[in-house]
């Protein structure tokens, strides 16, 4: 999924913590490594806005990234509180250490790897292209020359201008993929690309809008999503372990399948642990 952010705007966030850290000597998270109740509680961060992994539901976050972060920091012995922050800012609240965690659908890669840490993978997901019935868009390849929305910052992002080249004023950013599609069913764009679960999930709850979803695995590679974690964490090692625990015990299939209603690629996982 989802990738970098605005240098602008983790300056102004890092210099607003600056001051509010000089107002009042507090340091980091009241919450973090805080014991609750015997148990030690964890701060975890999240743009829930990417359904079905993480979105609101009457005030409350939920999602498959949300149910399966409870289960492992469970069986790890932690307890969780999640916090809505948006997309650009779970990565500073991570970088500078004010979360422990964050849970929200987050492709592993070597870019990313450089500033952070991840858990074990826990789930498998390719980038699809979502367009209109009857599009002449048939194949990645086809997007060259269309106007295409993704959600910046995101690996998505990172094909579709694999395909049209960086800057290309066709492809079009925006803050999350409801914006996108909804960028496409007004015709301001040809095409969305975002993870396979994302769209097909849009796609099977409003056929009136008749959308198609149009998969292209030779374009496309496989991802994995982790949990993402401050550089050095030592927690790492909990979450692997509680991990490896849950997918091992069939928590981690009855997860899966009340979110997708279809069992998942388990072998695909445990080949990551």
């Amino acid at each position: 999924m989802r990738k970098k952010w605005s240098l602008f705007f983790i300056m102004l966030v890092s210099f607003a913590t600056i001051l509010s850290a000089c107002g009042t000597g507090k340091e980091k998270s009241e919450g973090t490594d805080k014991e609750d109740n015997g148990s030690k509680s964890l701060r975890v961060v999240t743009a829930a806005e990417y359904a079905p992994f993480e979105y609101m539901d009457k005030g409350e976050i939920v999602g498959f990234d949300i149910d399966l972060i409870n289960a492992v920091a469970k069986e790890a012995g932690y307890t969780i509180s999640v916090d809505n922050v948006g997309w650009d800012p779970l990565f500073v609240e991570i970088g500078e250490e004010r979360a422990d965690l964050s849970a929200s659908a987050i492709t592993i890669n070597d870019d990313r790897k450089q500033t952070y840490d991840f858990s074990a993978p826990y789930f498998l997901s390719t980038n699809m292209i979502m367009v209109k019935e009857g599009s002449s868009i048939k194949t990645a390849g086809d997007l060259k020359d269309k106007k295409v929305a993704v959600q910046n910052g995101t690996t998505g992002q990172d094909a579709v201008e694999g395909i049209l080249g960086k800057n290309n004023e066709n492809v079009k950013k925006f803050e999350n993929i409801p914006l996108a599609i909804m960028e496409l069913k007004n015709g301001g764009v040809d095409a969305v690309v975002a993870d396979n679960t994302v769209v097909e999930e849009y796609v099977a709850n409003n056929p009136k809008d008749k959308l198609i979803v149009i998969n292209d695995e030779e374009e496309f590679a496989p991802e994995f999503f982790g949990f993402l974690l401050p550089k050095g964490s030592k927690l790492k090692t909990d979450l692997d372990e509680a991990l490896k625990a849950v997918i091992d015990n069939g928590t981690y299939t009855k997860i899966y399948k009340e979110w997708f209603g279809v069992e998942p690629k388990i072998e695909k996982l445990k080949e990551q642990q």
